[in-house]
């Protein structure tokens, strides 16, 4: 499927938002630099960059938008919004051979679409159906590809260099692309964009006062992204908390 520039820069710039965070401190020097983020110089700057165009863009309209919305229909949005993002999540199991997880996600998309009203109740919460998130970086992580260097792209934020990669696979399983109603799509693209630019909001007030928000977010994330990759049961990786001493250490 052909995408747009414009249409891809649109609901990608959600994506990983944690990068709109001013950051002030220098890189560390070459020598310093933390194994995984050997292009931290870079990096930074697109940080910035990112920071500055949510300034004026999403995070002005995510203020409105719960300013105006009510919590419960804010809710269905955010809803509707993870159940079109499931059937990625079937494909990437049955891609990964995990298929218990496949057939319970499966069932979690049937009970919310049929049930909730299109995804707007989260049933499958209601019914005990555990979430099984997976996308076409956790497949590749599964079959032994590594990470790669930590990278912050312009518009999505921060990712490994492999998850990177297979972005547009991630972005070509999301059903609203294929909707062929212009102004249908259009909404419920513009719509989850600021519903989830807004529930950013707790996260952002969390690392409000980090001594340096860069690395803060970069741990974080490369922290988080292991726990989904080894769904929620990573194995302890002493190199990783060494890592994130250093750093530190070095400032």
């Amino acid at each position: 499927m052909a995408f747009s520039l414009m249409r891809c820069l649109l609901i990608v710039l959600t994506v990983g938002m944690f990068s709109g965070c001013a950051t002030s401190m220098p890189a560390a020097p070459k020598d310093q630099r933390a194994e995984s983020d050997p292009w931290e110089p870079m990096n930074r700057h697109i940080n910035a960059f990112n920071d500055n165009l949510d300034k004026v863009t999403l995070k002005p309209l995510a203020k409105a938008y719960e300013a105006v919305l009510p919590t419960p229909m804010r809710r269905g949005i955010n809803n509707f919004s993870r159940n079109l993002l499931i059937p990625l999540s079937i494909v990437n199991n049955l891609l990964q051979g995990k298929l218990k997880r496949s057939a319970s996600e499966t069932g979690r998309f049937l009970a919310n679409t049929t049930f909730g009203f299109g995804g707007l109740i989260d049933v499958g919460a209601d019914m005990g159906i555990d979430p099984a998130r997976e996308d076409f970086g956790q497949t590749l992580a599964h079959w032994g590809v590594p990470d790669g260097p930590y990278v912050v792209v312009p518009f999505l934020g921060p990712h490994t260099l492999r998850d990177a990669i297979m972005l547009p696979l991630d972005l070509a399983g999301d059903p609203a692309f294929y909707i062929k109603h212009d102004r249908t799509r259009w909404t419920v693209q513009g719509v989850r964009m600021v519903d989830l630019r807004a529930q950013l909001f707790t996260a952002e007030a969390l690392i409000k006062d980090s001594f340096d928000r860069y690395l803060t977010i970069r741990e974080s994330y490369l922290q988080n992204r292991r726990f989904q990759v080894y769904d929620g049961n990573p194995p302890e990786d002493e190199d990783f908390y060494d890592d994130f001493e250093d750093d530190f250490e070095d400032q």
